[in-house]
């Protein structure tokens, strides 16, 4: 599996989406809504609660660590139109449960040595990927994932 946990961001660099994440940051959040009139969290952020229909919707940043809900390994590259490099690697993708907010859909990074495991503490990082743009060049995007947590770090 390949580790981008440790990848540095250096030059520019975009979010993958608008609003996903806090970004430029030194210290990232994800960005979810929290619905005024029952509570109901979301992610990513929600104009309308699915839970009660109210356009009481506030965006909060989300915690940074959390553990593993489930996961799952993604074994062979998508059909076409794929566009991802030849030499496809597998990874993970999961839910991470964040303490007292909700369950995030993820990617998982950090795992080169050993699979995840449910109920793993993990916090998030921002990784970076590089694509074409329109004209050929070369774009640094960023997005989010999560990673094993750093021992001694809270």
């Amino acid at each position: 599996m390949t580790d981008t946990a440790t990848n540095t961001i250096t030059g520019r660099s975009v979010p993958l989406a608008e609003g996903l994440f806090t970004w430029p940051s030194e210290s990232p959040r994800l960005l979810g809504s929290r619905c005024e009139q029952c509570g109901t969290m979301t992610f990513p952020t929600h104009y309308g609660c699915p839970r009660c229909s109210s356009d009481q919707m506030t965006t909060v940043e989300l915690g940074t660590r959390g553990t593993v809900w489930t996961w799952t390994s993604q074994e062979f590259p998508p059909p076409p139109p794929y566009a991802g490099p030849a030499d496809f690697q597998p990874y993970f993708v999961g839910y991470v449960e964040l303490p007292d907010e909700l369950i995030v859909e993820t990617y998982l990074t950090g795992y080169d040595d050993r699979q995840p495991e449910i109920g793993d503490d993990v916090e998030l990082r921002i990784i970076p990927f590089n694509v074409r743009d329109d004209n050929g060049e070369s774009v640094t995007v960023v997005t989010y994932a999560f990673a094993p947590a750093r021992t001694g770090d809270q």
